[in-house]
């Protein structure tokens, strides 16, 4: 997981060594560029992940550490987790990574209920015995109630973020600008994640052309992946809407590209109607992008009080409304909330400061000094 990859170093300076357990097999080609040190416990097979023997294999080698976090649930290597610490004095701690959404049992009630039926077997009792159930977000922590009755677990919000961005901002966005230059000049608002339903890309795209008519100079840059074939009828309904030639589809971006998106973006956009953490969201602030997002954001309570952003209900009139704000601001009051975005990833989506709170954390709860 990517952000273990981030938070290890920051953990290493407070005196905390990480090493990850994977179900991956030994030898697996990713861990030669991995920065950590890999305890294969693989292969598995099956969605689930199961394979006899792994909480054996992990009751082996846990007795060298202090402490265990989990990352997800819903497969086996929570009960795994769990039954190789029966008996044994080490805590485990676990990040639900928005799993626990209640969005999920209302869009698809029939794998809902399947999960009913696995619930108090195995996840149930993997959170109730836990030593805590991190959340992301304070509103992670209350949606998280609501998936199922049966639920006893101790929360704490311990938060999430990313690195900042690497240094070289001009040289970024000269990059992004080099490879789309008719994006030079133009007002431009970024969406920046993967093309989904779930992602609200349709309202995005339905808000902007109610809006765009007010500046020529707008300009929309849609960067993600198309991973259900959604695309082809996104830019269908922006032709209909008369925008199609004011909307930039580069696909999924990285490195300086990314970067430079953000660095020549003045609005980050993300109408999600379901979103943990949004690791796209703390990237924009890190650059001091503000951003227009949907209440479901899980981060949107803190972009809101924070004055980083414009929070919006996750429907059309919604968006469009934010985008109405946005464009009457002045732009001394944009200039002022891009402040408070960068602001606020300093405060609290550093990855430096994730990782000072999660020792703290884990302090507190029994995890012993960090050494």
């Amino acid at each position: 997981m990517e952000v273990v990859r981030q938070i290890s170093p920051e953990l290493q300076a407070l005196g905390v060594e990480t090493d990850v357990a994977c179900l991956d097999a030994p030898g697996s080609a990713w861990f030669d560029s991995y920065p950590l040190k890999v305890v294969p416990l693989g292969p598995v097979s099956g969605k689930f992940g199961y394979r006899r023997g792994v909480s054996k294999e992990l009751r082996r080698v846990i007795g060298n550490y202090d402490a265990v976090v989990v990352h997800g649930i819903w497969q086996y290597h929570g009960l795994a987790v769990w039954r190789a610490l029966r008996g044994l004095d080490i805590p485990y701690y676990v990040y639900p990574h928005g799993m626990l959404d209640p969005w999920f049992k209302r869009t698809y009630p029939l794998k809902h209920l399947k999960k009913w039926i696995y619930w108090p077997w195995v996840d149930f009792r993997v959170l109730r015995d836990a030593r805590a159930v991190l959340f992301t977000a304070e509103r992670e922590r209350v949606l998280a109630r609501e998936s199922f009755w049966l639920y006893q677990v101790r929360e704490v919000v311990a938060g999430l973020g990313t690195s900042p961005p690497p240094e070289g901002a001009e040289e970024q966005r000269r990059a992004f600008l080099g490879r789309w230059p008719e994006l030079a000049g133009k007002r431009l608002w970024l969406y920046l994640s993967r093309i989904h339903p779930k992602k609200g890309t349709d309202l995005l795209i339905e808000a902007f052309a109610a809006v765009a008519g007010e500046d020529p100079q707008l300009e929309l840059v849609i960067a993600g992946p198309d991973q259900v074939g959604w695309q082809g009828e996104l830019e269908q309904r922006a032709k209909a809407l008369g925008i199609s030639e004011r909307i930039h589809w580069t696909g999924m971006v990285s490195g300086d590209l990314k970067w430079g998106a953000f660095r020549s973006a003045e609005l980050f956009c993300l109408p999600s109607h379901q979103e943990n953490f949004g690791i796209a969201v703390a990237e924009a602030l890190a650059c001091g992008v503000p951003v227009a997002i949907g209440e479901p954001v899980n981060i949107a309570t803190e972009v809101e009080e924070a004055g980083a952003g414009l929070v919006h209900a996750d429907t059309l009139a919604g968006t469009t409304a934010a985008y109405r704000r946005w464009l009457a601001l002045g732009a001394e009051e944009r200039r002022a909330m891009g402040t408070a975005a960068a602001g606020l990833f300093a405060e609290k989506f550093h990855i430096r400061a994730v990782a000072k709170r999660q020792v703290e954390i884990l302090t507190e709860l029994g995890f012993g000094k960090p050494c």
